[in-house]
């Protein structure tokens, strides 16, 4: 047994009052967002995404964040993976971004759906030429017994597709969450943290409440 219940940090007291928010969530992630780009962090678009289909098993992974503005937050995916489907049969989802170096997190819960064939054709035309095939190859989820199979289907479809544009193709595509509730978690002295959750009201305002650590 390895004991780990004296692994523990200190948490600087940062502090994060209501009033340094912003009153609308997606202004307020976008700030976030850009300290912890600023602060160079690793991957600060990579969301840990929750999902759960009809037999009731959640199951998460960590994707990446594309695109984000008032309608929503986007990632891309095939849509014939384990994720895709739980989606089909459940469209609520949660995502965390865990900015552990700023000692943040954000965490978003909503309803999610796909974009539009024209979105993710554009999103699909900007990628690197391995990134496209890329997308071609894998069948997301299911089982492959060795790698080098992988390596032969990617030189497979390369030379297939070596002249002129590699096409869309139509299992592949966006994803975007639209968010009911967003929190905002900043980490405090002896376990105090701030913690305020938007929820969104049927006006389409905002509600601001802080929580409990």
């Amino acid at each position: 047994m390895i004991d780990i219940t004296q692994m523990r940090k200190e948490y600087m007291d940062k502090g994060l009052d209501k009033d340094d928010l912003d009153d609308n969530p997606l202004k307020q992630f976008e700030l976030w967002f850009n300290q912890a780009i600023n602060a160079q962090l690793r991957e600060p678009n990579a969301m840990v995404l929750a999902t759960t289909g009809k037999n009731m098993m959640p199951s998460v992974r960590t994707v990446l964040l594309k695109i984000f503005d008032e309608k929503g937050f986007v990632f891309f995916s095939n849509y014939k993976s384990k994720k895709a489907k739980d989606i089909e049969e459940n469209p609520k989802v949660a995502v965390l971004f865990p900015w552990l170096d700023l000692d943040r997190q954000v965490k978003i819960e909503g309803t999610i759906q796909k974009i539009s064939t024209k979105e993710s054709l554009k999103y699909f035309l900007s990628r690197p030429k391995g990134s496209q095939l890329g997308a071609w190859v894998s069948h997301q989820s299911e089982i492959v017994t060795s790698r080098s199979l992988l390596e032969a289907k990617f030189d497979e479809i390369k030379n297939k597709f070596i002249k002129g544009e590699i096409p869309f193709p139509d299992f592949w595509g966006g994803y975007t969450i639209k968010p009911e509730v967003i929190e905002f978690w900043q980490a405090g002295t002896n376990r105090l943290h701030d913690r305020f959750v938007y929820t969104l009201q049927e006006d389409s305002s905002w509600k601001i409440e802080r929580l409990a650590p």
